[in-house]
């Protein structure tokens, strides 16, 4: 019987040998893992096999919904799930917009890919029409030329996702877009596509979602909508008003903008990039993905200058960081147009930024020379040089092909001493939220499963922002004392969002009871809070099993030695660095919280505790 909410199947489709198997979606998964995140990181455990080489045919991509996706709840979102060719973790990468809907409405929860197809092809998803279809002519198009063409062919009603140029030439932090504006661009995720040879997926679907109590659904979803148009919260108003580039000002006033390959943490320019200078010089109109009243993406176009006629949906916050102040330019005019190179050519513009400056500060220092660079003189602040480099990346030109392989690996090629300034955990680059001036930030990207990551968990809330922890208390900024259990409580609570699956600009707004209000009207369970908290821990801790298994332990569980040996000079933070110490008490207590062992491994009695067993004897030496 299909629980409601859910549509019942998932897809399995095999580019191997251009078959295809629908199977019953597991409702008791469903009940313990929701959907999403946690649905996407138990069937990876159970279908990858261990050491699994993520660009090999045997290597498996994945495309999840939630019980909420495709509802009326607001901002719905759908993950895509693999093992990321850049920190070879466990990885999922979401996206907004209207493929996740889509192919639910074509009736599958989850679409799951296998194998490798002979030739360039796509696939066409038509409800319980499948097609497998040739690529040859979309091969080497950038992803917006690649939507358009898809669509000639198909109609202007089918949802995509496609690859790049970047993602063909398997650039480990190469991503996958969805209608053009919308990328699920960390971890490299889109280079498995181009290692199966698959250009994209287009989605039609005609079905619709059944609601186990709808009239209480509707009231529900109705009343968050209201409240985010009507809210006086001053958070909730900038982010409609101006996006996510209302953090950039906060950002830099409290030491947190990197700037300079992350040698400090404010911008003078940073007022340059802000969502205000945005709001005034480029955007057109505003934009919403599936559902949401907050409209918090914005679309623009450059109007004068030497990159007029860029064009992008954006730009967000971490990208004024990484391609701006973290390469010393604050023309925002060419962080629209890098920005939409990037998501033309298909790379993430986090990973392109950092890698990009961790070379300019390798120049800066004489690591690296204009010959090494292919002539191309990458100073901080030539933006130039910095369009050069990204398409050099794109195609695996001259040094671009280093470059390709992310930070971690180029700072190995070049030496000297650069390894303790490559900003990354995990090979993953770290994105636009410093750390010495918020030194919980650092136990949330070095405990995250998939490298470097803010959105798993944000301490800065705590820590800077001065939200009251969930027992109460109030943090100092600069200690240790509670840093691992704010760390930890967010991060099972944003795994039982993300499963929901709903977006994280809006996941304050809808909060953790309506959230289990929605899904249990939606499903009929009598999910509970204690109980959404624990289905969060568990489904990160099988992500973690999963990691494990893979030979990830504390061993990986560190940070950049930039973060503990450099201090910030300017700013709030001026002269704070990350005492070591400080770091490996809060990884102790985050273990010990979390109940597990010392190497950062869980425990038999923690995964018995979460009904994980049978996933423990996996990771069993």
């Amino acid at each position: 019987m299909i629980t409601k909410g859910y549509r019942g199947k998932i897809l399995n489709i095999d580019l191997t040998s251009r078959k295809y198997q629908i199977i019953e979606l597991d409702t008791e998964k469903a009940r313990k893992f929701i959907g999403g995140k946690g649905l996407g990181g138990i069937l990876l455990f159970e279908h990858m096999k261990t050491e699994t080489d993520p660009l090999s045919p045997e290597s498996v991509i994945m495309f999840v919904t939630g019980p909420l996706t495709g509802t009326f709840c607001p901002s719905t979102r759908t993950v895509i799930i693999g093992k990321s060719p850049a920190s070879r973790t466990f990885c999922d990468s979401y996206v907004g917009g209207h493929f996740g809907p889509t192919l639910k409405y074509a009736g599958y929860d989850a679409l799951c890919i296998y194998g490798k197809s002979e030739e360039a092809c796509y696939l066409y998803i038509d409800d319980d029409k499948i097609e497998f279809r040739p690529a040859h002519h979309l091969w080497g198009k950038d992803t917006v030329d690649t939507d358009h063409a898809i669509k000639q062919e198909l109609g202007r009603d089918v949802h995509i996702a496609t690859i790049g140029p970047a993602a063909e030439n398997l650039i480990q932090y190469s991503l996958i877009s969805i209608d053009v504006h919308r990328q699920a661009a960390r971890g490299g995720l889109g280079a498995i596509f181009g290692s199966k040879n698959l250009k994209a997926v287009a989605v039609r679907g005609g079905g619709s979602i059944v609601l186990n109590n709808p009239d209480q659904f509707m009231k529900t979803a109705k009343k968050i909508k209201q409240e985010i148009l009507d809210s006086n919260n001053q958070g909730m108003k900038t982010l409609r008003r101006i996006g996510t580039g209302r953090s950039t000002v906060f950002s830099s006033n409290q030491g947190l903008y990197p700037t300079r390959n992350f040698q400090t943490g404010t911008f003078n320019g940073v007022e340059n990039l802000s969502g205000e200078a945005m709001r005034e010089k480029f955007w057109v109109k505003h934009k919403a993905c599936f559902a949401c009243p907050i409209n918090c993406s914005k679309f623009g176009i450059v109007r004068t200058g030497k990159y007029k006629g860029a064009m992008v949906e954006g730009v967000d916050y971490e990208t004024t960081t990484l391609l701006g102040a973290n390469l010393d330019i604050d023309n925002l005019e060419f962080v629209v147009a890098a920005n939409e190179l990037c998501d033309r050519l298909g790379m993430d513009t986090l990973s392109v930024g950092n890698t990009i400056g961790f070379v300019m500060e390798c120049f800066e220092k004489g690591i690296v020379t204009e010959k090494d660079l292919d002539g191309i003189r990458l100073t901080f602040g030539n933006d130039d040089a910095v369009m050069k480099i990204i398409r050099k990346i794109a195609y695996r030109e001259g040094i671009g092909d280093l470059l390709a392989k992310g930070v971690a690996q180029v700072a190995k090629e070049f030496g000297h001493g650069s390894e303790e300034f490559a900003m990354h955990v995990k090979n993953l680059e770290i994105p636009g939220w410093g750390i010495r001036a918020a030194p919980g930030m650092g136990l949330a990207y070095a405990t995250a499963e998939r490298g470097a990551d803010h959105e798993r968990a944000y301490p800065i809330s705590y820590e800077v922002k001065g939200a009251k922890t969930p027992d109460g208390k109030t943090l100092d900024r600069y200690g240790t004392e509670g840093k691992a259990s704010v760390t930890i409580f967010d991060q099972d609570m944003n795994a039982f969002f993300f499963s929901a699956a709903l977006c994280d600009m809006v996941t304050g707004a809808v909060g953790k009871e309506r959230c289990i209000e929605l899904i249990n009207s939606a499903t009929g369970w009598n999910i509970e809070v204690a109980e959404a908290q624990e289905i969060g821990e568990r489904i990160w801790n099988i992500i973690r099993l999963y990691n494990v298994r893979e030979g990830f332990t504390r061993k990986d569980d560190k940070l950049p030695e930039r973060i503990f040996k450099d201090s910030l000079q300017t700013g709030i933070a001026k002269g704070r660095t990350l005492k070591r110490e400080d770091f490996e008490k809060m990884l102790d207590d985050y273990y010990v919280l979390r109940g597990w062992n010392q190497y950062g491994i869980p425990t038999k009695e923690k995964c018995i505790e979460l009904c994980l067993e049978e996933n423990y004897k996996y990771i069993q030496k």
